[in-house]
């Protein structure tokens, strides 16, 4: 009596492959950031699969493994291509996650185990499929029954692990120990009591290249169509009313699952849920009958689609009424400073020298360690930030020198309040020889009010503002 069965969970029949109108498998496109990752140098490449290559070497691998491992350290792209490229950091890279890494390998095995194992998955979903697709209507019909009574009392569902676990594990293993009598014998010389008669059943995995094992390659093919295939359905249904890409639509779309949310918290206890979950689950089963799925088809043209395209036409006009997006872009205000030099020494002419985003004063970086001023030459030249345009015609002059000298906390420096309102270094007067240097004077908060027309050092500058509004993303129709 200490032998046991083996059996092993398969489905005999193939899963049903989902299929949609008008979605297919798209062939890869190949983006801009996989082109650069494989345009870049296999010296980072090298890090790959270290983690499991001493280990493989240990378990027996063939040699053809290892040479296949060697060969995708080299061609593999790594983590370390997001840090070249300047990439947000990904939570599944290995940096997170002390897995091994990728191998061919270590997934064929991974694969054998998983497939061989899968069986009671594919069993499990095919009975469902069964069940819904009313196969069996008694069988149905009992599902039913099950919710109803489970919607009615939901305190039912405490009972549901317990009960499945008794009849779906508890008293299957019970007969195969203590099976039936053969029919060939009378019952009124079979004992059905006594000690167990036969061994008790346990599962192992389908061996390999068994009939089993191919019939779990199947459905696990069959599968990953239809996860496929429901992804890109439901991505096609869901994405444009939520994405934005309809501002209008997206908005009405927010708007109610606002309101929903605020009503649903304030008053849930008003709705009758055990009707809406009874109803909602004779509803969905019953959508499962062929009958009913023929006449939906049947009389869909004819009944559902007026109603359809009166409720979208219904909808399409509160949107244009009632939902209103014309507020206006933001706007900044962006500025330039152009840079003067004097040529000549203290008494030259002054030249135009540069248009630089900063004002390069005396105590600026640039200036402190000797670079020189960078921008561009000309006026022309100067665009506006990244994502953003012009929102007027011309650059104005700031005439609040003095403000944003105040603000920057500009020290050595002169400022003109009239006239062209340049902001001009200062020099000090060397006591001891009596020459002037390029030092910054210090005279109260650090600057001085002036015209220039007293000794000044070598640049000169002034501040010039423009408007600029971001720009929109034209999103082309579908």
């Amino acid at each position: 009596m200490n032998d046991s069965t083996a059996d092993t969970f398969v489905s005999d029949e193939p899963v049903p492959v989902l299929a949609f109108s008008g979605t297919g498998s798209p062939p890869p496109d190949p983006s801009k950031r996989s082109r650069l990752k494989e345009s870049l140098s296999n010296s980072k490449l090298k890090e790959k699969i270290q983690d499991g290559a001493a280990s493989r070497s240990e378990t027996g691998f063939s040699l053809q493994d290892r040479l296949l491992t060697k060969l995708l350290q080299q061609v593999i792209p790594t983590d370390a291509i997001d840090e070249v490229l300047d990439l947000p950091p990904d939570k599944r890279s290995s940096k997170y996650i002390g897995r091994p890494g990728f191998s061919i390998p270590l997934m064929t095995n991974n694969f054998r185990r998983f497939n061989s194992r899968i069986g009671i998955v594919f069993v499990f979903q095919t009975r469902l499929i069964r069940l819904l697709t009313w196969k069996n209507p008694t069988h149905t019909l009992s599902l039913l029954a099950v919710c109803t009574f489970v919607c009615l009392n939901p305190y039912l569902l405490a009972v549901l692990p317990f009960a499945a676990v008794l009849l779906f594990v508890m008293v299957p293993a019970y007969l195969v120990r203590h099976p039936a009598p053969p029919p060939t014998i009378s019952h009124s010389t079979y004992s059905l009591n006594g000690p167990p008669i036969a061994p008790p059943r346990t599962i192992k995995p389908a061996p390999e290249m068994s009939k089993d094992f191919f019939r779990n390659m199947r459905d696990l093919q069959n599968s990953m169509d239809d996860f496929s295939t429901l992804h890109d359905a439901v991505l096609k249904v869901i994405t444009p009313p939520t994405n934005f890409s309809n501002e209008a639509l997206s908005s009405t779309v927010f708007l109610f699952l606002f309101v929903s949310s605020c009503a649903l918290f304030i008053a849930p206890h008003l709705l009758p849920w055990r009707l809406i979950f009874l109803l909602f689950c004779w509803t969905s089963v019953a959508l499962g009958h062929p009958s009913v799925q023929r006449f939906v088809l049947e009389n869909r043209e004819s009944h559902l689609r007026p109603h359809e395209r009166k409720a979208q036409s219904m909808l399409d006009s509160w949107i244009a009424r009632d939902i209103i997006l014309d507020a206006p872009p933001e706007t900044r205000e962006v500025e330039i400073f152009e840079l003067q030099k004097r040529k000549g020494g203290r008494k030259g002419e002054w030249e135009s020298w540069i248009f630089s985003p900063n004002p390069y004063d005396p105590l600026s970086p640039q200036r402190i360690a000797g670079e020189r001023p960078k921008g561009t030459r000309f006026f022309e030249d100067v665009c506006a930030p990244t994502g953003w345009e012009w929102g007027d015609k011309k650059w104005i002059l700031d005439l609040g020198s003095r403000e944003w000298v105040e603000e920057r906390m500009v020290q050595g420096v002169e400022v003109e309040v009239e006239g062209e309102r340049w902001v001009t270094d200062l020099v000090a007067e060397d006591e001891s020889t009596g020459t002037a240097s390029k030092t910054a004077k210090n005279t109260g908060p650090g600057w001085a009010e002036g015209n220039g027309q007293g000794p000044v050092g070598e640049w000169r500058r002034r501040r010039w503002i423009r408007m600029v509004r971001r720009k929109g993303v034209k999103v082309p129709s579908p």
